[in-house]
């Protein structure tokens, strides 16, 4: 299922993003993939979250930058984009005042 653009995503630890910047590829728990919130579906019971932990509010991105999502809900998940895993966005610097 692609990376769509302003949905909202669920893991199977609870974390929840959304896709801010989408592509044709899958995203996914390790090998889990994740499910969207009203999608209806769910996650296999052997589905074992990442144990890598997700933080509110921080940005992440594909290896290419092809997909950026956001957490709005922290939690355990190895995110990945096509099976490589994705990057903390870092955040530009704000120029100085004086």
């Amino acid at each position: 299922m692609p990376a769509k653009i302003g949905k909202i995503y669920l893991t199977p630890g609870g974390a929840q993003l959304i896709v801010t910047k989408g592509g044709p590829g899958e995203l996914s728990d390790g090998a889990v993939p994740l499910e969207m919130k009203d999608g209806g579906g769910g996650f296999p019971p052997e589905a074992v979250p990442g144990s890598a932990s997700l933080a509110l509010g921080k940005r992440y991105r594909s290896a290419d930058a092809a997909v950026e999502v956001l957490i709005n809900k922290p939690g355990p998940c190895d995110l990945r984009y096509d099976g490589e895993p994705m990057q903390l966005k870092e955040s530009k610097p704000l120029p100085s005042s004086d």
